[in-house]
């Protein structure tokens, strides 16, 4: 892995969490996966909404405010029909926004504990 496409994912994921936190996203939480063996990439941001609508609402603002910064747009999106659990898929970094009961059944923080954690402080 090269030193500018770890920049990239680290840019990516900066501007997830700006999507994030513009729709009072709570509870984020990054996980870096650069050194676990077989992950499926380099980071998982994981995230709270209070509702349907919020969870939409925040994935929304996740691909608006990438493609605005970084003219990415995500390889895969699911979960937005429900939106109980929106699943944005920039190949290098993978967005969870999960209403929280459903957040804590998946528990994918313990799953992945391996990983190195940066918590994000909410904003408001």
């Amino acid at each position: 892995m090269t030193s500018k496409e770890n920049n990239a994912a680290e840019q990516l994921v900066d501007a997830v969490v700006e999507g994030i936190q513009d729709k009072k996203g709570t509870n984020i939480a990054i996980l870096d996966m650069r050194e676990i063996d077989g992950s499926v990439c380099q980071f998982f941001v994981i995230c709270d909404g209070d509702s349907n609508t919020q969870v939409g609402a925040i994935g929304d603002s996740v691909e608006d405010l990438v493609r605005e910064k970084l003219g990415e747009k995500p390889y895969h999106i699911e979960g937005k029909e429900n939106a109980e659990w929106v699943l944005v898929d920039y190949v290098d970094v993978v967005v969870h926004i999960f209403q929280r009961p459903i957040r804590s059944f998946y528990n994918l923080e313990e799953l992945w504990a391996d990983a190195r954690r940066t918590d994000i402080e909410n904003i408001f």
